[in-house]
Order: structure tokens, then C-alpha cells, then sequence
């Protein structure tokens, strides 16, 4: 059985546990856990406290963020995968835990489709290419072209797991080559390569924003299939000749494995409305995202094409799972 076939029947057994009948008395009747892989303060922090108030007033009981970061989002998602499946703890996840971790590594703590029951895709960002403004490359082309030239030479900062494999596609894709430096985080590589210690990075564009506006960086390109409508001049690397190329960020919204289906929907929908308030879009946007809706159903099929497609872009870009 291959694995694209072991994931879709994976999926298939976890949406049945949604259709279980449910029966129980008033819910919710304690407290929510709305669980987040990013420590507090950062901006989808802001996002994640904003919800959890509006969430606590539809349902009529307190809704508490729990700031789990760290580990490559092992410690947030374990915490949820092994919560009660009675809807009081919800995993506000991005993609990094729910499919580009098993590009990453041979092994996970947990399974992001066993172990979680799908409840709404949320919003979507992109990538940004960028280079500090010292840096002798204007284009992507430029910067591809000097990748080529000088193989190895260059250093890039790896933020996360998702923005190393997007380097390294990108970098297959040109057909050279750059050297990673780790990081814990997109905040401290940003940094390093406004003070120009970096050749280039891949990062989320909300967190690069401030940077563009300091002057200290100059952004290249975008990640996904279309211009990014506050930055209508920067290309996408599609139209910049890299054919195909298109990698997002996500967020979308899960609960333990088995958690009854009535509830599921419940959250998926109270959820969605609060994205769609003016506040809740107006949030999104500040952070340069977007809304991207989806039901249970097309999350769950939204995140296997997902998993499946980081897995070949780091195939194709060479790299070894750890």
C-alpha cells in the first residue's frame, strides 16, 4: 500500500468517526482550550485571542489560548491528539504541523490525520522572496543566476521547515545551489538578513512586511499563483519563469481524533462566521493573508493534497527527511 493510499484511507476512517451519533448533554460545559503552536505576542497570537473572545461569546463559555510553541509544533499538536474528544480543546494549526512536518522528518510524535479530526480551513498566506537591501540581486532571476554561478557560496535563512523546503525547490528549480542556516524562527533570520549576515530567505510575507518598511530588505517574489494586491509590482516566481511553483502557508482548525460530529460542525461554523466578520477579515488582512473557507470535508481532502505536495516538493528538491 502505498503511502498517497494509506493517507486517503486514513481520511476516509476519520470523517466516518465524525458521522458517529452523538448524544450528551449541553455543550460546551466547561471551558475551551483553543491550543496555538506560536509563543504569545506575535501577531497570529493577536489573531488566536481575538477568536478565542469571539468564539467564548457565541458558545457562552470562556475560550482560553494555550501557547504551546516549540519543537517543530510537536508540543502544541501532541497536546491536542491526546486531549478528550469532547470538543473543549480546538487546534488552531498551520500548516507546518498538519502536512509539511511529514515532508520534514522520517518520524512523528503524532499523526496529523489519525489523530485529528478536521473542523474548517481558515485563511492562506504566501512566501516572499527577499534579499537585504545592500544585495547586488534586484530580480529572482538575478538572485537565481548568482546561486548558479557562485553554488554554495550564498546562505539563506531557514526559519522553519516549510520556508527550507520552499528554498530548496526554488534553488532546484534554478538549478544551483545556497547553504541553509537554522533558525528558530522567522523573526530572528529576518533580522539576520536586514544586518545583511544573509544572502536571501523565504518568509511568511506578514513578517516580512515591517522589515520592507524599515528599508532594510527588498522583496523579489511571491510564493503562490498571483500577485499579492498590496504589493501589485512584485512577480510571482511562476511569471518569473519558474514554472509551476506554488507554495502557500495555511491555518485551518482541528479537534482530536473521534471528537463527535455535531460538535465538529458547531466550531467549523461558528469559526468561519468569525473569519468573515468585518474585524475577522480586517485581521487577516493586516497580516497580509486571506480568507480561504472550507468545511470539514474539504479540509480533510485539502490537507492530504497538501501533505502529498510538500512530500514532492522535497523529494524534488533532494532533501533527506531527518
Amino acid at each position: 500500500m502505498n503511502r498517497r493510499t494509506s493517507l486517503r484511507l486514513a481520511a476516509a476512517a476519520s470523517l466516518l468517526s465524525l458521522a458517529l451519533p452523538f448524544s450528551a448533554g449541553a455543550y460546551p460545559d466547561k471551558p475551551i482550550r483553543l491550543v496555538v503552536s506560536f509563543p504569545p505576542g506575535s501577531g497570529a497570537d493577536t489573531t488566536a485571542r481575538y477568536v478565542a473572545q469571539k468564539l467564548g461569546e457565541r458558545l457562552g463559555k470562556p475560550v482560553v489560548v494555550e501557547n504551546r510553541p516549540g519543537a517543530n509544533s510537536f508540543i502544541a499538536a501532541q497536546a491536542v491528539a491526546g486531549a478528550d474528544p469532547d470538543g473543549h480543546t480546538i487546534f488552531l494549526a498551520s500548516n507546518s504541523p498538519m502536512a509539511t512536518n511529514v515532508a520534514i522528518f522520517k518520524r512523528l510524535p503524532y499523526d496529523p490525520v489519525k489523530d485529528f479530526a478536521p473542523v474548517a480551513r481558515l485563511t492562506r498566506g504566501v512566501m516572499a522572496v527577499v534579499v537585504p537591501a545592500s544585495s547586488g540581486a534586484i530580480t529572482i532571476g538575478e538572485l537565481a543566476e548568482r546561486s548558479r554561478a557562485q553554488p554554495g557560496t550564498l546562505n539563506y535563512g531557514a526559519g522553519a521547515a516549510s520556508y527550507q523546503i520552499a528554498t530548496e525547490l526554488f534553488l532546484h528549480l534554478a538549478g544551483g545551489r545556497a547553504t541553509p542556516v537554522p533558525y528558530k524562527g522567522v523573526a530572528p533570520a529576518l533580522s539576520d538578513l536586514a544586518g545583511g549576515q544573509l544572502d536571501f530567505a523565504f518568509a511568511d510575507l506578514g513578517a516580512v512586511v515591517p522589515f520592507l518598511q524599515s528599508g532594510k530588505v527588498r522583496m523579489l517574489a511571491v510564493s503562490a499563483d498571483r500577485r499579492v494586491d498590496a504589493f501589485p509590482k512584485v512577480p510571482t516566481l511562476q511569471e518569473s519563469g519558474f514554472r509551476d511553483y506554488y507554495m502557500i502557508n495555511w491555518t485551518a482548525a482541528f479537534v482530536p481524533a473521534r471528537t463527535p460530529a455535531p460538535i465538529a460542525n458547531l466550531l467549523g461554523e461558528h469559526l468561519q462566521a468569525i473569519y468573515r466578520l468585518p474585524e475577522g477579515v480586517a485581521k487577516v488582512r493586516q497580516s497580509y493573508g486571506e480568507p480561504f473557507f472550507g468545511d470539514a470535508n474539504e479540509l480533510r481532502r485539502f490537507q492530504i493534497e497538501e501533505i502529498s505536495r510538500w512530500e514532492q516538493a522535497a523529494r524534488q528538491a533532494g532533501m533527506q527527511k531527518q
